[in-house]
């Protein structure tokens, strides 16, 4: 009879992959440090292989150990989906979902949705994880998130997804800068020796310069800022123009500043907003839900 790993030994490995760290490894799966090495030590001698080098200041796993703790992560994300199929099958949007958005849709929103959220699935516990388009895709993937809100097109690996609504960009500037300016800008007619963007990370950055005509260009270190409001705050003391998507716009964005916008001509001016998550998950059907329940609320 073959002696297989329990989960929990699984999900400390697994825990150690993500953190190097035994402490704060023990820490996210709330049990004393002690508990974590042990389980670990039972799975080395359960498998008869070290897994992990063991040092005062570093952990290193050996190259078998690389190798068994990301077949872990995956047999911890199937097991997840195993629940989560049943659950699913019996109430959906009931229990957590894990959900991931990037920083440029968060405060703008979330704030809007989450209450209708609320008011129509009110046994639905969604837990939020904003980061990077890149973070949240690879949480996604490593199945630590079930699904993400995120800006379209950005390459997040083996996923379905649902398109929820377009979101569109316009030119920002001081009320100075933009006096005379006509009623719509066109691409080219834009400045980008001018032109403020996100650092990279954002995937904003690519879906303004893209909007603009020039996905090509890249702005210099000395033109780029960590947040929306922070490009905001910089235009406003005529440092230069920036992209404004829509929603950011509709949440007051621009509330106590001397900005004005004009919306941009071109082929293409906006992102595509949807909810993503990984092809393989049981969960499809709440998935949809969830999307329309978000469509319903960027609509009021």
């Amino acid at each position: 009879m073959t002696f297989l790993p329990t989960l929990k030994q699984l999900q400390y490995l697994a825990a150690l992959h993500e953190h190097q760290h035994f402490g704060r490894a023990a820490d996210a799966c709330f049990v004393t440090q002690s508990t974590l090495s042990s389980g670990i030590r039972e799975l080395e001698t359960l498998l008869d292989a070290a897994l992990v080098e063991r040092t005062r200041r570093v952990v290193r796993f050996t190259p078998l150990g690389e190798k068994i703790a990301r077949k872990a992560i995956l047999v911890l994300r199937e097991a997840e989906d195993l629940a989560a199929l049943a659950q699913a099958e019996a109430r959906p949007l009931t229990g957590e979902i894990r959900m991931g958005v990037i920083p440029t849709i968060a405060p703008f929103f979330l704030p809007k949705a989450l209450p209708r959220l609320r008011a129509s699935w009110p046994d639905l516990k969604l837990y939020l994880r904003e980061e990077t388009s890149a973070s949240v895709c690879d949480a996604l993937g490593r199945g630590q998130i079930d699904c993400v809100l995120l800006a379209l097109p950005f390459p997040c690996g083996d996923v379905a997804s649902v398109k929820l609504f377009r979101d569109y960009f316009h030119i920002a500037a001081h009320k100075d800068d933009i006096h005379g300016a006509g009623k719509v800008i066109h691409p080219e007619d834009i400045d980008t020796d001018r032109l403020l963007l996100l650092e990279d990370g954002h995937c904003l950055k690519e879906h303004a310069l893209a909007a603009c005509g020039r996905p090509e260009y890249r702005a210099e270190t000395s033109v780029v800022g960590t947040s929306l409001h922070t490009l905001i705050q910089m235009v406003d003391n005529r440092l230069g123009t920036t992209l404004v998507p829509d929603m950011a716009l509709k949440a007051g964005i621009l509330n106590g500043t001397d900005v004005e916008t004009r919306p941009i001509d071109g082929e293409k001016p906006f992102r595509e907003i949807a909810l993503v998550w990984r092809k393989s998950s049981p969960r499809e059907e709440e998935f949809r839900l969830l999307a329309q329940a978000l469509v319903d609320a960027a609509s009021v």
